[in-house]
């Protein structure tokens, strides 16, 4: 594990002695070493420094995680569920660390016992983004010609291309941000277009690469739970670093984002459903603020699908955790259950739905 950076508050270096801070002020932060996690979990202690600057915040990062070793098998072959998360996970568990940095997406909805997430910062745009070769006339996905080929290693975004384009060709490619880039852009490339999480392009500066942003409304794909919040993961015992996380957790996404991990949850018992969800909190027909949850659950080959779009008040955990039980309940009910049946009977798919970008 490297130690990246040390981060001072604004008060550590004011103290009388000169000396250093005391332990109990120390915060040791765990993270991988892609540029992507790096810039969340610079977010991450930007904002402990702000609500805590009396504390020192020590950035470790390891980039040994199944995920990055492993840079050739589809996610949904690998064996293992935590692709990201487990190395981390069990440092932080061992003492070694004390808060993890996580996309949230990558985070699956069991965590060992004794972990919890403790905070979720303000969610960047959680949408799906198109986008096209380097110097390709701009079009949207529904314009591609028929034999288009399409780069992604997300199995929920091959099954919503195969329901709603089944013009298109889809194939796999891994790696991060701009590794896929460079792949999309190498002349030669069979790949005509990409579909990569928005947040990532925007928190990389590389926004400007997205040709249309996709959601229900455009394009018509929903996207992968949790995507676009950055997850805090810590110890549930541990009162120290829970009082810090409680300043910077930012309730509405958490809420929207534990609805949302509690319908993945009760789907399926982890990560392998092919489950597109879109979040939204409206008022109802009461005036009261409430959250809006549309998922679907497609086929791998795009031939069966079973969608809700259903509204409930959620103002704690226990509102958002009933919420995806009851979303999930109505998805299984709707045909969604043949659906997974189907898919298990073919091959088990333990990581499918997770996607690093």
């Amino acid at each position: 594990m490297t130690t990246l950076s040390v981060v001072q508050g604004a008060n550590t270096s004011a103290s009388a002695d000169g000396g250093a801070a005391h332990p109990e002020a120390t915060f040791n932060i765990g993270t991988r070493k892609s540029k992507l996690a790096l810039v969340q979990t610079d977010l991450v202690v930007k904002a402990l420094a702000s609500a805590y600057p009396d504390n020192v915040y020590t950035i470790k990062a390891r980039d040994t995680a199944a995920g990055d070793v492993d840079k050739v098998t589809p996610f949904k072959d690998m064996a293992v569920k935590n692709l990201w998360t487990h190395e981390l996970e069990t440092l932080m568990v061992e003492g070694q660390l004390d808060i993890l940095v996580h996309s949230l997406k990558d985070v699956p909805t069991q965590l060992p016992a004794g972990c919890e997430i403790g905070a979720v910062l303000p969610r960047e745009d959680p949408r799906d983004a198109f986008v096209l070769k380097a110097g390709r006339n701009p079009c949207k996905i529904q314009d591609l010609p028929a034999g288009s080929v399409i780069g992604t290693s997300s199995v929920r975004r091959t099954a919503q291309i195969a329901l709603l384009y089944p013009h298109l060709r889809v194939e796999d490619v891994r790696g991060n941000v701009n590794t896929r880039l460079s792949k999309l852009d190498a002349e030669g490339s069979s790949f005509d277009a990409l579909i990569l999480a928005a947040a990532g392009l925007i928190r990389i500066d590389l926004g400007h690469r997205i040709t249309q942003y996709l959601d229900s409304e455009n394009g018509g794909m929903l996207y992968a739970v949790g995507q676009g919040a950055i997850g805090v993961e810590n110890r549930s015992p541990d009162d120290r670093v829970q009082r810090i996380l409680s300043a910077i957790d930012h309730h509405e996404t958490h809420l929207a984002a534990a609805t949302e991990r509690s319908l993945l949850r009760t789907l399926e018992g982890g990560c392998s459903a092919p489950l597109g969800v879109e979040t939204s909190w409206v008022k109802n027909p009461n005036g009261q603020t409430a959250l809006r949850l549309k998922s679907i659950v497609v086929s791998t080959d795009g031939k069966a699908k079973s969608e809700i779009d259903l509204t409930e008040v959620v103002a704690s955990k226990n509102d958002a955790e009933s919420f995806g039980i009851k979303a999930a309940s109505e998805l299984l009910r709707r045909g969604a259950d043949s659906i997974l049946a189907e898919i298990k009977a073919k091959k088990p798919t333990t990581a499918a739905d997770l996607e690093e970008n």
